[in-house]
């Protein structure tokens, strides 16, 4: 974990912070839920119904606690008070929202990673912030890179 002292959690003053978003997570709680149509056809439904939900709360635990914030020169992830990883932009090679319309995952490269994460924050947002920060990437130029 990264500690910052001097900070008390993401600081508007020092960059945007996205929004928090539940569509990813509430998706995946009732997807799990509707699973449960096909007990009569499968009886182990149950058991990947459980998991399938917990996994859904899993995000929206995850969407309460985390946040994003676009610094001038780095995307910061905050836990609560406490910066918890930096993603420096010299280091970025390609970044791409998949499936436009409704934007579940959120890729991104640095030159010794992939990062492949949940839609948990506003999409638009996010995407307006990337183009802002990383103008010489675009989604579409380096989409060939995913």
């Amino acid at each position: 974990m990264i500690d910052d002292p001097a900070s008390s959690g993401p600081d508007p003053a020092i960059g945007t912070v996205l929004a928090p978003r539940y569509w990813v997570s509430a998706g995946v709680v009732v997807l799990g839920i509707a699973l449960l149509a096909l007990q009569p056809l499968w009886g182990g439904v149950l058991w990947v119904t459980v998991a399938v939900a917990l996994f859904g709360l899993v995000l929206a635990l995850q969407t309460a606690l985390l946040r994003l914030q676009f610094a001038p020169a780095e995307l910061l992830v905050w836990r609560g008070s406490t910066c918890i990883r930096r993603f420096p932009y010299a280091e970025w090679i390609a970044w791409r929202l998949y499936w436009p319309p409704v934007p579940v995952i959120f890729y991104f490269r640095e030159q010794r990673s992939i990062h492949l994460l949940p839609m948990l924050f506003e999409a638009e947002a996010l995407a307006e912030q990337l183009r802002r920060h990383l103008p010489h990437l675009s989604p579409e130029t380096s989409a060939g890179d995913a």
